[in-house]
């Protein structure tokens, strides 16, 4: 499904969802309040996505001063690729991972954390940007951060309507009671399959794209594997919503990541890099 259609369906579902979830609690009303909030997330979702992405992973904006040596490898495989140059960040964690975001490649973001930076090889580096920015070239950035967004909001609706079921019960209407109970639980569920909505192929082919564009599928492949080891054993505190958006899901290890789980399995990825080795640069 071409990725427009696919953010449509989505941000179809939030307002659906938000109507929907107002009838239940306050009927005509309720249903003209949430069509009003769906309309304002909506467009928060389309527009800030990038920037609530960024704010949901802690990361910070990154000037050419202090990361000089990313700034480089970043403008030189722009220039391969005929990219414009995104907006760096840098989350502030050991764990390496990275993400891109925005709603084109004109509006585009590059977040890596500490950890890429220190633990990983010049070229290793390269493969994950390569990778990132393949992202940005087939504009996957928008469905992706959208995604986000909007799982981000169904969940933060859950958690609502499960203090509005404990404190604000009508007793008069023990049906409304059982709905939000019901609308709470249903929450989750939609958070999960909004996250399923990103295809995993879509890493297969940002995995291509990238190793295409820096010429050495083997230093992706190698920094896949690296990224894999240091997310089971390395913490990073990430909003779940916000996990299918970086290279290797950064909850893994965490009972939390086989909800969210979006990326397709690390060997296969690597096996099809080194397949590429020799055929590529």
């Amino acid at each position: 499904m071409d990725n427009r259609i696919k953010t449509t369906v989505l941000l179809g579902a939030l307002a659906g969802l938000l109507v929907g979830l107002g009838a239940l609690i306050a009927g005509t009303n309720g249903a003209l309040i949430g069509l009003i909030l769906a309309g304002v997330m909506n467009f928060a979702a389309y527009w800030f996505s990038d920037r609530i992405a960024l704010k949901m992973s802690k990361a910070k904006p990154v000037s050419e001063a202090e990361a000089p040596d990313l700034y480089a490898s970043v403008r030189s495989l722009c220039q391969v690729g005929n990219l414009p140059m995104p907006r760096l960040y840098l989350i502030p964690s050991d764990q390496p991972n990275a993400f891109a975001t925005g709603r084109n490649p004109e509006h585009s973001a590059v977040a890596v954390t500490q950890g890429l930076m220190r633990f990983l090889s010049r070229d290793e580096l390269e493969g994950v940007i390569a990778h990132e920015l393949a992202h940005i070239s087939n504009r996957d950035i928008l469905i992706s951060s959208v995604a986000a967004t909007i799982a981000g909001a169904i969940s933060y609706i859950g958690i609502l309507a499960r203090w509005t079921a404990i404190f604000g019960r009508d007793e008069r209407n023990p049906i409304g009671y059982i709905g939000v109970i019901l609308t709470s639980m249903l929450a989750g569920f939609a958070a999960l399959i909004i996250q399923m909505a990103i295809s995993r192929a879509r890493e297969f082919h940002a995995d291509a794209t990238g190793a295409r564009l820096s010429g050495r599928p083997e230093s992706l492949a190698s920094a896949l594997g690296k990224i894999e080891q240091y997310a089971k054993q390395v913490p990073m505190p990430v909003n779940p919503s916000a996990a299918p958006m970086f290279i290797i899901n950064p909850l893994r290890g965490r009972d939390v990541a086989k909800w969210f789980s979006t990326h397709p399995p690390t060997q296969e990825r690597v096996q099809r890099l080194e397949a590429m080795i020799g055929r590529v640069g």
